[in-house]
């Protein structure tokens, strides 16, 4: 395929669900005894709504809406948003595991999808006749696959247990494999799902650094992630989608800012921010309500500077009393790189916290960022590290200049940690 050449083309795609209804299957005598059994349920259920029980609602859910993109070959393309933005079913529209309701997509060439672990392998097979089955549903002939064979099981690390059935495969061997095939079978595009976040970190790394190969070789990678870091790295073009719709599609910086500011308009220091609405994972057991900020410093509106301290006092609400072994301000940079982990676990600090609402004030000594925009995480965890709360994106902040120095001005651009030094000239005569 040509660089510069169409890969993919949306117009006006959408895809709508029916809540509690299963999606017509492809045609298959699997298919057709499932859609008999469900026939037979549908019938049974009528038979007693007919006997009195009210008929629920039907609800529909638009799981995607009028999604016009096109992707160039040789693109990386992030794929962003929160959960049930509709990324995953974009691609598997894309894959063709499921058809659009409206619009359409338009695929130029061979298409190599990991949607979710083991995605098109056979249980009862080994890992290497998996291999050559992916190869021949790809179109690839016995003596292309041959050739690739090596390459495939040396990057999946699984050369011990080739000729193994892969139902005995850990999620981990089941993951390495389907990716070194999905990537080293030369589809014209490779569609990634969050299925990367399986791996150890390693094997992040080396799937990353395969896909930078793919896009260098002029074919194009769509990957979904919830890791800013690694799309950032990757992409230099990212879709934010919410609600099924494309918020923004830009350069990877402005996208990754987009997404992580969303819940952040009301950040103002010294104040209250609200909470209770942002997005979140964990129990809930405890939650964060609220949060507010201050440098203690009203010459810069007590926003943070350099150098000067910051403290947060955050507002809590646990479902009975319990201990928080595990308590942190997180902030990140507007590409989501994590630049400061103020975690209580590191000092053995332990909170016992009363059911109901109860806050608790931390104070980072000395806040060593430049000027500009910065997102705040919070976490709550137990002592094995399973979040009870963990909200991504808190809020914002910003970090101003305290004062002018020397001739009233900074340098053009900053690294992203300040430092003290001095110049001394050398070699006069």
């Amino acid at each position: 395929m040509r660089p510069n050449r169409t890969a993919i083309r949306l117009d006006d795609l959408g895809k709508q669900y029916i809540i509690g209804r299963a999606t017509r299957r492809n045609g298959s005598l699997r298919s057709a005894l499932a859609e008999n059994a469900l026939g037979i349920a549908r019938g049974l259920r009528s038979r007693i709504r007919r006997n009195g029980e009210a008929r629920e609602p039907e609800s529909r859910i638009w799981a995607l809406q009028k999604v016009s993109l096109e992707i160039a070959a040789g693109e990386a393309v992030g794929i962003i948003g929160g959960n049930g933005a509709g990324k995953s079913t974009l691609l598997k529209i894309l894959s063709r595991i499921t058809e659009p309701t409206t619009g359409c997509a338009v695929i130029y060439g061979r298409v190599g999808s990991l949607l979710e672990v083991g995605t098109g392998f056979h249980p009862e097979l080994t890992g290497r006749e998996n291999i050559y089955l992916n190869g021949a549903i790809l179109g690839m002939t016995h003596r292309e696959m041959a050739r690739k064979l090596d390459a495939i099981v040396d990057f999946a690390g699984i050369e011990p247990f080739l000729d193994t059935p892969v139902k005995r495969y850990s999620s981990g061997m089941y993951l390495r494999l389907a990716f070194s095939v999905a990537a080293h079978l030369e589809p014209n595009i490779l569609l990634v799902d969050e299925v990367l976040a399986v791996g150890d970190a390693t094997f992040q790394r080396k799937c990353l650094g395969r896909m930078g190969d793919v896009t260098r070789q002029g074919r194009t990678v769509l990957f979904v992630s919830h890791s800013m870091d690694a799309i950032r790295r990757l992409c230099s073009r990212t879709v934010l989608l919410d609600g099924g719709q494309v918020v923004l599609d830009s350069d990877s910086t402005s996208a990754i800012s987009r997404y992580l500011l969303r819940d952040s308009d009301d950040c103002a220091p010294d104040r209250w921010i609200d909470l209770s609405r942002a997005r979140r994972i964990g129990t809930g057991e405890i939650r964060f309500l609220g949060a507010r900020y201050t440098s203690l410093n009203a010459a810069v509106g007590y926003r943070a500077f350099p150098g000067g301290p910051l403290e947060f006092t955050l507002a809590l609400a646990a479902d009975a009393a319990r201990s928080v072994e595990s308590m942190a301000v997180v902030i990140f940079d507007q590409a989501g790189t994590k630049l400061i982990n103020a975690d209580t676990v590191e000092h053995g600090q332990v909170l016992r916290l009363e059911p109901g609402r109860n806050e608790v004030a931390l104070r980072i000594t000395a806040v060593h960022l430049t000027p500009g925009a910065y997102v705040v995480g919070l976490w709550l965890a137990d002592s094995v590290g399973s979040p009870f709360d963990y909200v991504e994106a808190a809020f914002a902040i910003e970090v101003v200049e305290h004062e002018s120095k020397a001739f009233g001005s900074t340098p053009a651009s900053n690294g992203l940690v300040p430092c003290s030094f001095t110049a001394v000239q050398t070699g006069l005569p």
